[in-house]
């Protein structure tokens, strides 16, 4: 056998912080050949991400790291800082999850991918940009000429991730290290990204090390898996292996833990808490010095949705589909055209007074939980919040308001002291969803409330989610492009696709028996990861 293009031997990371001494990684042993790819699975906390960072020293002061690192030969721990430079972005490349902390918001794509070009091969001008222009081809990107002068922001999610994923494909790399890479990318750009993994692997002879939670995709890109837990490996071997027979008991929860059920069937005669006709959002296009419209984005086209108490509406489609600016446009958050009902009153068009009694039954959770969360509010505070705005509780009422919401959302009441920074991601969902629920809605909007969560995390956020509605009566407008969660949430489906409304239906019926090609498509790559081709054809 050939030697491993990365051996790592007894790793040890440990963070001094303040006097105290964290070991996040402990006696971790694994290799990588040319050619192969290991996945390293494992919740948040367990020392995947650490463990890739160790790779190239980018830990920072703070980590006292030992053991051993080698990449084709060359020992990585304690090498000098001029040896890091030429492997890191150019031997051994990363690609990270949340693109929009690793992209320059000030630089134009172009500039920020032409600029590990000029770095490590000195490509410049014309040439520069027409290994741009395929490279941003190779990754998906439609009609990259026109994309070359855009900034991150103009971009959707899945763009900015594709974006990155050029980058770091830039230099052709011997290994990729790919950091939970497809954890926000809708099923089919999921698909596509894993396609052209494979094909770079195969036709490039190129390594990979693929960190994630998703056991959906290990089963189908690694050739081997190693389980992380507490930062050790307790589980290592061939990834059919793994599958089949798993030993360790971390490794069978984690296979165990997928969403599964049903919500509970809708009361009959539930009341119709919002329902929308012909719903229209378009984005005027303007240009030249007066700023005239010469056409329009059409983010949303004549949605017609209705949404009774206690019954989930599942919102799906591609990044770009529309999903979220429907919801919303239903939340009167932007303009729209068409009737919003809600609660048996046309609300389009009221004005800022007279929406403001309904905020306190129309609330929102995001799929980032840290990010809406105020790092400088205790928890009670964040929870209590709009008591406050809305005036719904005296003062005195309040903290025991928040302590019967908090264990009702499995939170321990007695850590309402504390801040965000200090729970784990699935706790801050928690709190998210206690801040929404402590008004009592009558109607929440979830944006994909799991998608940034491990899976043993989700399986407890969706049967929370299901509890909460079957107590409360709630009505969910359930954004996601997890089409399992979405199956284990949902009464009814809308397939959105470019702004419109593909396909309508009882979950089971659209799950079952799709009519329209584009929903077979989706379908196929959540649940059978079907080559992307056959998606782009469809």
């Amino acid at each position: 056998m050939s030697a491993p293009v990365l051996d790592i031997r007894d790793l040890r990371v440990s963070f001094r912080q303040d006097g105290k001494i964290t070991e996040a990684v402990k006696g971790v042993s694994f290799s990588v050949g040319r050619g192969e790819t290991v996945a390293l699975v494992g919740e948040s906390g367990s020392g995947k991400s650490v463990t890739a960072l160790s790779t190239v020293q980018l830990l920072g002061e703070a980590a006292e790291v030992s053991g051993s690192v080698t990449y084709m030969g060359r020992e990585m721990v304690g090498a000098p800082e001029a040896q890091l430079r030429a492997v890191r972005g150019n031997d051994i490349s990363f690609i990270f999850q949340e693109p929009m902390t690793s992209l320059n918001p000030l630089h134009t794509l172009e500039k920020q991918i032409t600029e590990s070009l000029a770095l490590h091969q000195g490509l410049r001008g014309a040439k520069a940009r027409a290994r741009v222009i395929e490279l941003l081809t190779k990754v998906g990107i439609r009609d990259p000429e026109e994309r070359l002068g855009a900034y991150p922001h103009q971009l959707s999610g899945g763009q900015r991730q594709r974006v990155m994923i050029a980058m770091a494909l830039a230099n052709g790399p011997d290994l990729l290290i790919a950091d939970e890479p497809t954890t926000a990318l809708d099923v089919t750009i999921q698909a596509t990204i894993l396609d052209l993994l494979a094909d770079l692997k195969r036709d490039e002879g190129m390594s990979l090390l693929f960190i994630t939670h998703d056991l959906g995709i290990v089963r189908r890109i690694a050739d081997r898996v190693c389980v992380m837990q507490g930062g050790e490996i307790v589980e290592e071997g061939p990834t059919a292996e793994i599958f089949a027979n798993p030993r360790h008991p971390y490794t069978q929860k984690l296979l165990a833990a997928e969403p599964t059920g049903r919500p509970g069937p809708v009361k009959p005669g539930a009341e119709e808490i919002v329902a929308t006709k012909g719903l229209r959002v378009w984005f005027p296009i303007q240009r030249g010095f007066l700023r005239r419209t010469v056409g329009h984005v059409k983010a949303v086209n004549a949605a017609n949705i209705s949404v009774r108490a206690g019954e989930t509406l599942g919102v799906v489609g591609e990044s770009g589909s529309g999903k979220t600016t429907l919801a919303l446009a239903v939340m009167r958050l932007i303009s729209s055209e068409g009737p919003i009902v809600y609660l048996g009153k046309d609300i389009q068009g009221w004005k800022t007074r007279a929406m403001r009694p309904l905020r306190r039954d129309m609330q929102i959770v995001f799929q980032d939980p840290f990010g809406s969360l105020s790092p400088r509010m205790t928890v009670e505070q964040i929870i209590a919040e709009g008591l406050g705005v809305h005036g719904t509780a005296p003062g005195k009422d309040r903290r025991q308001m928040v302590s019967e919401i908090m264990a009702e959302v499995g939170l321990d009441p007695a850590a309402m002291e504390r801040y965000p920074h200090e729970f784990s991601g699935g706790q801050r969902q928690r709190i998210a969803i206690a801040r929404a629920m402590i008004l009592r809605p009558r109607l929440v909007v979830l944006d994909e409330p799991t998608s940034a969560l491990d899976m043993t995390v989700q399986v407890q956020i969706v049967d929370l989610l299901r509890d909460l509605q079957r107590r409360h009566g709630l009505a969910y407008l359930f954004i996601s492009h997890d089409l399992r969660v979405v199956r284990a949430l949902s009464h009814k489906v809308m397939v959105m696709r470019a702004g419109d409304v593909i396909e309508t239906g009882e979950g089971d019926a659209v799950f079952d028996a799709p009519r329209e090609e584009y929903t077979r498509a989706l379908l196929a790559a959540a649940f059978n990861l079907t080559p992307s081709a056959a998606i782009e054809e469809a």
